[in-house]
């Protein structure tokens, strides 16, 4: 005895509808000021570095929702930084929904680590992120521990790897074209060693304040090397004067 296929059935059938209920703040703190410090940090120097790009989006404690599953047991994952490329960054999100980004899940992912997170970050969210997200370059750095970062790459076989320091200790992030190292200094009147984006040239990826005092200094510098410029001509056209008097008889310091 055969059965018989209803057409209607199969022309009837829709996908499951993705939940709508999410939750985007499980209010819980970010591990220390200085953690909150180092993720804006993240976040800020990258947008001022592509400043000129709308085609990315970053972020930072903010939930990604990858599953029904886990939206159903509210597996809640929000890495401290995170960054989409390809996308429209100018789109307004309260999370990253990845049934509503066309399946896209972020590119690149920092996490910063405390003594109670550091084993699940390079263990559980790893492997999450190796496994699932496929993000290519993942990186774990205690804001409070100059010496722990870390980072991993994808391979061809979607596998991580880990990625070897250069001579400054810095690690090479292939996804965004950058270097992530370590940066001594005060920033949001905190004294610590950051975790900083650099450029293929080794320089310092600056934040907008910085940038703006950076381009303040330039314009000063600019205006004083002009006023000498102006300066020097005017003491040669002097002397150029002074010299002429003096081919024609005269004194110039009597004058």
């Amino acid at each position: 005895m055969t059965t018989e296929t209803n057409p209607a059935a199969i022309v009837d059938w829709e996908p499951p509808t993705p939940p709508t209920d999410l939750i985007f703040d499980d209010g819980e703190p970010l591990e220390s000021n200085r953690h909150r410090i180092a993720m804006n940090v993240l976040i800020r120097s990258l947008q001022q570095a592509w400043a000129d790009r709308n085609d990315f989006f970053t972020g930072g404690s903010m939930f990604i929702y990858y599953s029904s599953a886990q939206v159903r047991n509210q597996d809640f994952r929000g890495p401290d930084f995170f960054a989409v490329l390809n996308v429209d960054g100018t789109n307004s999100r309260q999370g990253w929904v990845v049934w509503e980004e066309n399946g896209r899940y972020p590119d690149v992912i920092v996490e910063l680590m405390s003594p109670s997170t550091a084993n699940i970050d390079k263990t559980v969210k790893k492997d999450l992120y190796e496994q699932t997200f496929h993000t290519s370059d993942y990186f774990v750095y205690d804001p409070f521990d100059p010496n722990s970062l870390q980072g991993w790459h994808l391979d061809h076989d979607q596998q991580y790897q880990s990625l070897t320091p250069n001579e400054r200790g810095w690690l090479w992030c292939q996804k965004l074209s950058l270097w992530l190292g370590t940066y001594e200094g005060t920033i949001d009147r905190e004294t610590a060693v950051w975790l900083r984006f650099y450029d293929v040239a080794g320089s310092l990826v600056l934040l907008p304040d910085e940038a703006a005092a950076a381009q303040a200094q330039a314009a000063v510098a600019e205006a004083e090397a002009a006023a000498a410029v102006r300066e020097e001509a005017a003491a040669a056209q002097v002397a150029r004067l002074a010299a002429r008097l003096r081919e024609l008889g005269e004194n110039p310091d009597l004058l």
